[in-house]
């Protein structure tokens, strides 16, 4: 079967609209005899004339005449379609997202951009699931939305990203601890008891690699998997952590923190997206609401 030609639609929405094919030719910006053309294969595509000569002019058929506000709503839809995304209405706009991230920027960030989502659009719904590592087939597959990190060698190729944030390593202790009445050493720092992170049990970062290059070597007694734990253990403990400072900036509320003793390289942390809602008007503001709470957070 063959497929129909949807271009005639338009056509015939003209035709049917103007009751004559001069004016239909000269809206459509064609020929008359190319609108002649296009009406005679109207009639073969429909099996019905259409339109028939009543005296000077032409008049619809009753065919024509049912197919006239059916053909109108089709084109109507048509060019909705292929019309460039309106900006959504977020007052009333109803949404859920899925956000894939490290539990320090939920805990950090998380509130600030629940208050403004809630703020401008209350229909929107957040969820947060835990990042366990840099796979990024569930961009893929549409389980979640969006995804912030460290651009890393799991993720595709094909996917969009937009920097949020620079961010620096820095020491972080409870109140009291030793560390907070003596000036800090590369050695002393070293030589302390650290809390480590690691996914895979094996600590090993940009604090160590640091700390490398002076010969030296981080005592960790323990590894946790978020930089909220990590926190959360040298506020109880005397354990040292090194964190992102400006993503565990909540988290550290009432500890001592300090710079490190020594050069570590930055991070850059980023949302990264799947390229399919890259024209989605609501994702689009989702992000850009995502990089205003994190410019915020400065």
């Amino acid at each position: 079967m063959s497929r129909p030609d949807f271009n005639l639609l338009l056509t015939l929405d003209v035709l049917l609209a103007e009751g004559n094919v001069a004016r239909a030719a000269k809206r459509l910006r064609l020929s008359p005899s190319a609108m002649s053309r296009a009406l005679a294969r109207l009639r073969k595509t429909t099996g019905d004339q259409l339109l028939v000569r009543a005296g000077r002019g032409l008049v619809p058929t009753p065919r024509a005449l049912e197919l006239r506000e059916k053909v109108s709503e089709l084109v109507q839809d048509v060019e909705a379609a292929l019309r460039p995304a309106e900006k959504p209405d977020l007052a009333t706009l109803e949404r859920s997202f899925t956000l894939r991230a490290g539990e320090g920027f939920v805990e950090n960030f998380g509130p600030t951009l629940l208050n403004h989502v809630a703020a401008a659009a209350p229909g929107i719904r957040l969820g947060f699931v835990p990042k366990i590592d840099r796979d990024s087939s569930a961009l893929r597959d549409g389980t979640v939305d969006l995804e912030t990190g460290v651009l890393g060698s799991g993720m595709g190729p094909e996917l969009r990203m937009q920097a949020l944030f620079r961010d620096r390593f820095i020491g972080v202790v409870r109140a009291g601890h030793a560390l907070c009445a003596t000036p800090i050493t590369p050695s002393s720092f070293a030589a302390g008891r650290h809390v480590g992170l690691s996914r895979h049990g094996v600590p090993h970062g940009p604090v160590d690699e640091a700390l490398a290059a002076l010969g030296l070597r981080r005592n960790v007694v323990t590894t946790v998997g978020g930089f909220s734990t990590a926190v959360a253990l040298a506020r109880a403990s005397d354990l040292i952590a090194s964190v992102p400072e400006r993503h565990t900036g909540n988290l550290r509320d009432g500890m001592y923190s300090f710079d490190l003793p020594f050069p570590a390289p930055e991070i850059t942390v980023s949302l990264f997206w799947h390229p399919r809602l890259h024209g989605d008007p609501a994702h689009r503001w989702l992000r850009g609401v995502m990089l205003d709470v994190c410019a915020f957070s400065r």
